[in-house]
């Protein structure tokens, strides 16, 4: 795909991956909608990149958390992004994620909710609205921000673990069955990026989820992250692994699942205890 040009929506973008894409984006061509709940952090990123080319950014404030938020989200990101060959979302990055939650006995069921909401129902409720638009013209694309933990596992918090193996799964589904309709999906999943959600895990029950991460390999920048989600749209690949040894966690997962879940459970004990 080449971004020169295309409509592009990211959600979850006023700060960490979802700034850095739309910024990405932008300086490859793109015009972007930029959505979050935070009206003030995409108001001031628009304001920046339209000062640099006008009209080609627009914030719009959504919460993807229910399906009303998503609708309206596509409904106004159509009509910024029209072209002369109908509606104008080229590509669909749902970025937007949360954290939180712990264990089953002191996690909330609020928690679970918007987790579910969040990072798999938001990746849901967006196709619902696209895909008819997107089949008809024979061509969209569709990425989504999952994570290492939904290839491998997170230590620490249930709900995060739980749903982006469910976005993981969602993409793949969309991938099969939408694939040889016009329909490109990629999926992100990075390890440790430098992001509000990773630092401010050092505040949660979990705090030593911040140390696991580190151990695991090198934090990344958000613009580094952005680079590497660049690369593999242009090449139009399903796994975007900003961290490549992910790959290799995986393997070893699939070869040897006893020993990894063992591995697993050694590596939960040093980090948490016996909690």
């Amino acid at each position: 795909m080449d971004l020169n040009g295309a409509g592009t929506v990211v959600t979850g973008a006023s700060g960490g991956i979802g700034d850095a894409l739309v910024r990405r984006f932008h300086a490859a061509g793109a015009k972007v909608v930029a959505s979050d709940v935070n009206n003030e952090g995409i108001s001031a990123l628009a304001a920046e990149l339209n000062a640099i080319r006008p009209n080609s950014v627009l914030a719009v404030t959504a919460d993807v958390s229910t399906e009303d938020g998503n609708r309206e989200l596509v409904s106004v990101a159509r009509h910024f992004l029209e072209s002369d060959d109908g509606p104008g979302i080229d590509l669909f990055f749902a970025n937007a994620g949360v954290g939180g939650g712990t264990l089953l006995e002191s996690t909330t069921e609020s928690q679970w909710d918007l987790a579910f909401d969040v990072n798999i129902h938001a990746h849901r409720w967006a196709m619902k609205h696209l895909i008819e638009d997107w089949l008809a013209r024979g061509r969209g694309y569709f990425c989504s921000t999952a994570s290492a933990a939904g290839l491998l596992s997170q230590i620490g918090s249930g709900p995060y673990s739980v749903t982006k193996h469910a976005a993981v799964a969602f993409a793949e589904w969309v991938s099969i069955t939408y694939g040889d309709r016009g329909v490109k999906v990629s999926c992100l999943c990075p390890q440790g990026v430098n992001t509000n959600m990773l630092r401010q895990s050092d505040d949660s029950g979990f705090a030593g989820a911040t140390n696991v991460v580190r151990a695991a390999g090198v934090v990344l920048e958000p613009s580094d992250v952005a680079d590497v989600v660049a690369r593999a749209i242009a090449d139009e690949r399903f796994l975007i692994l900003p961290h490549p040894e992910v790959a290799d966690y995986e393997q070893r997962k699939a070869a040897d699942r006893e020993r990894w879940l063992a591995g697993m459970r050694k590596l939960q004990a040093r980090v948490f205890g016996s909690r």
